[in-house]
C-alpha cells in the first residue's frame, strides 16, 4: 500500500479504511490532502480485494473541519477556480467509485469537510457529529460540489437556509433531513460501517456499482431512467446474474466473486 503525508490507510477484511491524519488542524482539508484522497480512492478501486470503503478523520472532534483557509489568501478568480476544479473531480471519484464508499462522520464535517461526506455514498454520523456550510461567512461559496448536493440531500429551502445562514445542524437534525443514514457512539462508529459494508459485500459487485452509476444519473429530468436501462441490460452480460439466478433457483446463497 501507498503510504501517505495526510492520511493513513489500512484494509481488513477487503474494508478499505482511509483516516485523514490532520487532527491538530481538525483534518482540514488542503489542497494536498484532497489530491492525497483522490489518489486513495483510486488504490482503492484498483484492488481486486478491496469491496468498500470507509472515510473518516483522525481524533474524537472532527470529520474535516473545512478546507485550509490560509491557502486562500491571494488567490486570482482564475486560480480560485482552479483550486475548485481540482476539489471537484476528487469528490467525483468518490461519488463515480464502483464501490461502495461510506463516510463515518466523527465530529464537525464542515465547509469542505461536509462537501466530503456528501460526495460519499452513504453517511454514517457519531452522535457529536456537525454539518454545515459556513463559506458566506469568508465572502465565499461551497465550491466542491456543496451547493449542488446539499440540495439534493436536504431539499432546496433547507439547503439555501443552511448556506445562506451558515448554519450548523447537529447528528439527529442531519438524519431528520436525509442527510445521514443512521447515528451511533463514536466508539460504535467504525463498527457500524463495518456492518454495513459486511452486508453489501455479499452482494453482487458488477451490480453495486451498477446502482451506484445509475443513482448517479438522477438529475430529476427523467434521463436517470435511460441510465437504469443500461445498466440494467449490461447486468445480462455480466457473469455474476448467472450465479445470482443459480443460487436463487437452488435456494442457496450465492457465491460472487
Amino acid at each position: 500500500m501507498k503510504t501517505y503525508e495526510n492520511l493513513k490507510t489500512s484494509i481488513e477484511n477487503n474494508i478499505y479504511t482511509i483516516t485523514i491524519n490532520r487532527p491538530d488542524k481538525l483534518n482540514a482539508l488542503n489542497r494536498s490532502t484532497v489530491q492525497e484522497i483522490g489518489e486513495a480512492i483510486k488504490e482503492a478501486n484498483a484492488d481486486n480485494s478491496v469491496a468498500g470503503i470507509i472515510l473518516t478523520g483522525e481524533g474524537p472532534k472532527a470529520f474535516a473541519a473545512g478546507a485550509d483557509i490560509k491557502e486562500f489568501t491571494g488567490l486570482t478568480k482564475e486560480q480560485g477556480m482552479a483550486m475548485a476544479k481540482a476539489g471537484q473531480d476528487v469528490f467525483f471519484s468518490i461519488e463515480n467509485s464502483s464501490k461502495p464508499v461510506i463516510a463515518a462522520v466523527n465530529g464537525f464535517a464542515l465547509g469542505g469537510g461536509c462537501e466530503l461526506a456528501m460526495a460519499c455514498h452513504l453517511r454514517i454520523a457519531s452522535e457529536n457529529a456537525k454539518f454545515g456550510q459556513p463559506e458566506v461567512n469568508l465572502g465565499l461559496i461551497p465550491g466542491y460540489g456543496g451547493t449542488q448536493r446539499l440540495i439534493k440531500y436536504v431539499g432546496r429551502s433547507k439547503g439555501l437556509e443552511l448556506m445562506m445562514t451558515a448554519g450548523m445542524i447537529n447528528a439527529q437534525q442531519a438524519l431528520e433531513l436525509g442527510l445521514v443514514n443512521y447515528i451511533v457512539s463514536l466508539e460504535g462508529l467504525h463498527a457500524k460501517c463495518v456492518e454495513i459494508l459486511n452486508e453489501i459485500k455479499t452482494k453482487s459487485p458488477f451490480a453495486i456499482g451498477a446502482v451506484i452509476r445509475a443513482a448517479n444519473a438522477y438529475d430529476g429530468t427523467g434521463k436517470g431512467f435511460e441510465a437504469e436501462l443500461a445498466e440494467f441490460g449490461k447486468c445480462f452480460a455480466s457473469e455474476e446474474i448467472k450465479e445470482g439466478i443459480s443460487a436463487f433457483l437452488e435456494k442457496r446463497k450465492p457465491n460472487f466473486k
